[in-house]
This record gives structure tokens, C-alpha cells and sequence, in this order.
């Protein structure tokens, strides 16, 4: 099957780059929904969140059903660079400052257990997808204080992590005279050989998957799959961004793109490790981007060197003046300035990080529910975070009081962030203003094969895009979440809602929630 016969649609991802991971993996696929299902636990979500889960409550003799939008991985986690960490990328000094240094020590230790999961599972299940341990290093960016490195350190050290303070960085240009924290005992795999491990396992202890089928109407007894009736006892919405949830959850978390570049180095010249900066400090977004780096098996001769970064609010690029592709450029010169071992760029792709105001993910009961679980707010951790949400989602199903259940439940509120909350809020706000400026596109002339944008006609908004066979697709460019006026990302090829990170693909799809519905087609002359 040829994957780019289904890049537009999100089925194998939600992108038109096409990320290392997916490239090596074959399509991981099940059979559609034929009928009404009824099961004890319905999940929503074929990403490590939701397959996890899976996994953990067939294996406590639960009946699950799980339904996947698109094929498995085709979401996020298709998109990640897979890094296994507990050093987290918001510092710990400052989680001790606002929850508390007890609340640290058990995020400290969430994270370093979710790591042990998956190496259980790897190890149990046999799953060939080149897991292995390794050190991280965080050093500053540039922007940062050497004082935070220490606070930092210090940090760790209280919250029970295996750090170490270093005079260099290894193995990195001029890190001779560049002070890190070695995170010991991190750890990388192949996320897509992994899941297809998992989603074997899940379907050998008598798990039931369905690909290509999309829930909706999500309620406490359960979702409509495909037109079919699918109830359940417990339904955990696994879907990065949570589908169940009009307004509670995305005032209290906020989209953000990615991201990543892939190049050849020759095999051996740098020893298997993580290597993170601290974040921008003068970056205008409360997330602070950083930089994230990594080695991963290419073949005989090569390792691909993966790195990521340049982050900006999904659908608001423009606001510091970078496109798209310049983050690209910019990725690659910041990699080469500290490896300039990199040969030429093999892969570009970017990804969607959903960012907590308060730093902590979202993990178990949806407020108000007393049988609806979700897992988001994953940060720049999901690979773990999404573990820790399937150990305190599983406990709670099984009526086990779970030690990490308090700090991530998603009812808290946390006054201490109020700065940021008011900060995201207002930039959301800012986004309604679409509505009234002048479009990016005069007219549909303009428009080049495999091309999009957002044209006015009165008080329409109107988002466009010529197909490469020259046929002109038009929808409304209202996000039917709550409103906002997309943006064309021409990078993924893409139209993506500034507000609240709501992503659509060119025939007008939804591959990315809060949105739960497609944007509605307009016919044009």
C-alpha cells in the first residue's frame, strides 16, 4: 500500500511530512466497525496512550474495545522523537515553587516509572524496537542563567533523581565549556515498533481493535463508531486532545507545533544519549521552546541524528515573523552549531504538544464524570506521560487508589499560574480578531497546485485549496469547535485553528481535536 494515498486524510498521519518512525513501519491496521458493539471499557485513541491501556486492564481481565480515527500511530504519537525521560521540560525548581517540593518527588517518580513500564513491557512481550537505556544531558540555551542550572540540579537532587552536575557537556561542539545535569538512566526506542508490539499483545489476550473508525457523540454510556452504537461501563478518550470536551479542558491547556529534523551521522561517532537545552527565556510563548536531540539506528553504516524544536501556538507562526519551512532552516543551523558531524537532512516533519498552563498533564476522570478518563496536556514528555496516565486510568477502573492520581487529576485548579493562564487566555482571545482582518488570499487564481489559504467573500471565511490535478476545494473556515478563523499551514498542508489547536486536512477532515466534526464544505464558481 502506498502511504501517500492516504496522507491528506490523516489516516497514516496527521501531516503531509512524513515522520521517520512512520516511514519504517508498516501500516499497523484493523478491521472497520460492521455492527453495535457493548464492551466493559471503551477506549478512544490507537496512540501509546490509549494501546497502553489496552494492554494494562486486558491484563487485570478486562473486556476492552479500542477504535483508532485513522490507522495505529497515525495520531501524535507517530510524530514524537520518542524520548523516555524524567527530566522533565519544565524545570523541577519550578514545580517545587508552585505544588511543592512532595509534589515534584512524585512527579519525579511517575516519570522514572513509566520509563520502567515500558522496558517491562518490551522485555515481556519480546517487542524488537530498540529500546535502550542511555544518559541525557541538560545544558543552558543561551537565554538561561547558570544559577537555574544549579536551582535546577539542587532540584532534582530533592525529588529523588539520579543526577549528576557535569563541568562539560558530552559530545556536543564546545561542550568542554558548557556545564550540564546528566539525567542517568533515560531511555529511547522505535515508537512504532513498539506500538506494533503492543497492539499484538492487546489482540492476543482477547482485545478487540477497530481502524479507520471515528467516535463521536462520546457520553457516559458510550460513543456512536462509524453510525454503529458503542456502549460501555468506562470510556477513556486517549486522543491527545480530548474529544469529549467543549470548553472545561482546552481553557486549561494550549496547542503548540513542533519541530523535527532527521540526518544521517556515520554509525558510532556519537554515543547513544539525550541531549536537551533549557528553553528560550526570552521567547514570547509561555512554553518556553527548547531543543531536544537524539540517536536512532538508521542501518549498517548510518545513525539518524533526531532533533526538534522551534516551537510556535499552533496555527500563529506568523506572529514572530518565521514560516513554517524557516523553522526548518533554523533547526538545522542550531543542530549543526553543536553537531556539525550531521550530514545532509533526510527528514523534516512537525508534531502537536499540547502544553498544561500548570506544567502537570491531565490524567484520569474528566470533571463532572464519574466514568469518562482522559489523557492529555502531555507536554513535551508523552511518551511517558501518556504511560502514567494508563497506570492511574487502569487503577482507577480497577478501584485501586493510585499514589500519582491527586497531582495529575484533571479537576485541579492551580492559582499560582494565574499569570499564564491569563496570558494563553488573552492570546485566544486575540485569535477571534481573524474575523475582522484582511485575508491571506485575494483570490483563487492565485492559488498554485497543492496550495491553500483563506479568502472573504462579505463576512464569509472561506478556506480554500487547489488539489494537484488543479481541482479547487472550498469549506468553511470557521472552526466548528468554537469558532475561530483556521489558518493554511503549508507546511503539512494543513488548515489549523490558532485557538484552541484544531487541525483539518485539505478535503476538510479533522485530524486533530478539540473539533469533532469536519469543516463544512462550501461550493464555489
Amino acid at each position: 500500500m502506498d502511504n501517500s494515498d492516504f496522507l491528506n486524510e490523516g489516516s497514516i498521519t496527521s501531516g503531509d511530512n512524513v515522520s521517520f518512525w512512520i516511514d519504517t513501519t508498516p501500516i499497523i491496521s484493523f478491521e472497520k466497525p460492521q455492527e453495535d458493539v457493548n464492551t466493559e471499557v471503551l477506549i478512544i485513541g490507537g496512540g501509546i496512550a490509549g494501546l497502553t491501556t489496552a494492554y494494562r486492564l486486558l491484563k487485570a481481565g478486562k473486556k476492552i474495545v479500542l477504535v483508532e480515527d485513522g490507522f495505529i500511530g497515525s495520531g501524535e504519537t507517530g510524530r514524537t522523537t520518542a524520548h523516555l525521560s524524567n527530566a522533565l521540560d519544565d524545570r523541577y525548581y519550578y514545580l517545587a515553587n508552585i505544588f511543592g517540593e512532595e509534589t515534584a518527588k512524585l512527579a519525579a517518580e511517575s516519570h522514572t516509572a513509566a520509563i520502567d513500564e515500558i522496558e517491562k513491557i518490551v522485555d515481556t512481550l519480546n517487542i524488537d524496537c530498540s529500546f535502550k537505556r542511555a544518559s541525557g544531558y541538560l545544558f543552558l540555551h543561551p537565554s538561561d542563567k547558570e544559577k537555574n542550572l544549579d536551582k535546577e540540579y539542587e532540584a532534582t537532587q530533592n525529588a529523588g533523581l539520579e543526577t549528576v552536575l557535569l563541568e562539560s557537556t558530552p559530545s556536543i561542539a564546545g561542550g568542554e565549556s558548557e556545564r550540564c545535569i546528566e539525567f542517568k538512566n533515560q531511555a529511547q526506542f522505535h515508537i512504532l515498533h513498539y506500538l506494533k508490539g503492543l497492539a499484538e499483545a492487546v489482540v492476543s489476550l482477547g482485545g478487540v481493535i477497530y481502524t479507520e473508525a471515528h467516535a463521536e457523540n462520546i457520553s457516559k454510556e458510550g460513543a456512536t463508531v462509524n453510525g454503529f452504537k458503542f456502549t460501555s461501563s468506562h470510556i477513556v478518550v486517549a486522543t491527545n486532545s480530548p474529544i469529549n470536551d467543549i470548553v472545561t479542558m482546552h481553557t486549561k491547556q494550549h496547542a503548540y507545533r513542533s519541530y523535527v529534523i532527521g540526518g544521517k551521522i556515520p554509525k558510532g561517532s556519537l554515543p547513544y544519549s539525550l541531549w536537551w537545552d533549557t528553553g528560550d527565556m526570552d521567547s514570547k510563548w509561555v512554553s518556553q521552546p527548547y531543543h531536544y536531540l537524539r540517536l536512532e539506528n538508521f542501518d549498517d553504516e548510518y545513525d539518524l541524528l533526531i532533533a526538534g524544536g522551534e516551537d510556535h501556538k499552533t496555527g500563529q507562526a506568523e506572529e514572530e515573523d518565521i514560516s513554517e519551512m524557516s523553522r526548518y532552516e533554523k533547526l538545522e543551523m542550531w543542530t549543526r552549531k553543536y553537531f556539525p558531524i550531521l550530514d545532509e537532512i533526510t527528514y523534516r516533519w512537525s508534531g502537536q504538544v499540547i502544553e498544561p498552563v500548570d506544567s502537570l498533564a491531565f490524567l484520569g476522570k474528566n470533571p463532572g464524570s464519574d466514568n469518562i478518563y482522559i489523557i492529555t496536556g502531555d507536554s513535551g514528555n508523552g511518551m511517558t506521560h501518556a504511560t502514567i496516565g494508563a497506570m492511574i486510568i487502569t487503577d482507577q477502573i480497577l478501584g485501586i487508589q493510585n499514589k500519582w492520581e491527586e497531582i495529575y487529576d484533571p479537576s485541579r485548579v492551580t492559582l499560582r499560574t494565574a499569570g499564564d493562564f491569563l496570558k494563553e487566555a488573552g492570546n485566544m482571545a486575540s485569535q477571534y480578531l481573524d474575523w475582522i482582518a484582511a485575508s491571506d488570499l485575494k483570490n483563487t487564481a492565485d492559488l498554485q497546485a497543492g496550495d491553500g489559504g483563506i479568502l472573504s467573500s462579505g463576512l464569509r471565511k472561506i478556506a480554500v485549496y487547489r488539489d494537484y490535478d488543479n481541482t479547487l476545494q472550498a469549506f468553511s473556515a470557521v472552526c466548528p469547535h468554537l469558532g475561530c478563523v483556521v489558518h493554511w499551514n503549508p507546511d503539512e498542508k494543513s488548515f489549523d485553528c490558532p485557538c484552541h489547536g484544531s487541525r483539518f486536512a485539505t478535503d476538510g477532515t479533522v485530524i486533530n481535536g478539540p473539533a469533532k466534526t469536519d469543516l463544512d464544505k462550501i461550493h464555489i464558481k
